[in-house]
């Protein structure tokens, strides 16, 4: 069973490449600039200098990521809500195309 705090970090590359390969999971662009974006959320593992779980990332195109990250056009709840969406999308197509899946 798992609970608590997960103390080593998960890191998954193959996980990460894939996410690449999607469109922006927000504005929907597929420019080549989309990236595996991670959680900026101490909860998910975001530490100073240290990345969160790579389970916890979002397939976003730079300009999202950015606004996200960095940008001031938003609230900071409306930038995590953003990334939470966009998270939950990109969780949903890794499993719709069979990347990810369970084992019973």
């Amino acid at each position: 069973m798992c609970f608590g705090t997960i103390t080593l970090m998960y890191r998954n590359k193959k996980l990460l490449e894939i996410a690449r390969k999607f469109a922006c999971q927000n504005c929907g662009i597929n420019d080549g600039t989309v990236v595996a974006a991670h959680s900026n959320q101490l909860r998910d593992g975001k530490g100073k200098g240290i990345k969160a779980h790579d389970y916890r990332i979002a397939s976003l195109c730079h300009k999202c990521h950015y606004e996200i990250d960095q940008g001031s056009k938003l609230s900071k709840q409306e930038r995590l809500d953003l990334w939470e969406n966009s998270h939950r999308n990109t969780i949903a197509c890794l499993f719709e195309q069979g990347f990810l899946h369970t084992k019973v």
